[in-house]
């Protein structure tokens, strides 16, 4: 690999923030800026801000069932194709994906996290760790067909 190729790969984006609410902000602006770095246009960097956002609002929810003082560490990476996410708690460690689908209510707050996940990034899975979950999720920069639920976000 030569060098001018090498200097244009942002180093990992690697934060350790709780599962206060208030830093999801400040969470998704860091990510939406690392995807600016790897060549996202603004369309693509605002819906991978959003699905940041609704993963840790999600891990705050269930995982940690709405205590504000768990750790998280959200890391990113630029990939060939585009980007990768992952977002690693040490809570309850219940993959949502096993659990029975529920059908979205529109007039009930919540329930689009997943959704979002799947329509927005090229790959989503959840690993059980023997002391949480670890959620990695990808997207490329040119997606070669539209994924997911069709429900809108």
């Amino acid at each position: 690999m030569n060098s001018s190729r090498k200097s244009s790969i942002p180093p990992a984006l690697r934060l350790k923030i709780t599962s206060d609410p208030a830093t999801l902000a400040g969470t998704r602006r860091a990510v939406e800026m690392f995807a600016a770095q790897c060549g996202f246009d603004e369309t693509a960097r605002g819906e991978i801000g959003l699905v940041i956002n609704e993963a840790l609002a999600n891990v705050i929810r269930h995982a940690y069932q709405g205590a504000i003082d768990q750790p998280i560490e959200v890391t990113t990476q630029k990939t060939d194709e585009g980007i990768s996410l992952s977002v690693r708690d040490w809570g309850l460690g219940v993959n949502p994906l096993e659990l029975p689908q529920k059908k979205h209510d529109p007039l009930r707050p919540g329930g689009v996290g997943l959704i979002c996940m799947r329509q927005m990034m090229d790959d989503m899975q959840f690993q059980k760790q023997p002391d949480g979950m670890l959620l990695t999720m990808s997207r490329c920069r040119i997606r070669r067909k539209q994924h997911g639920a069709k429900e809108a976000c």
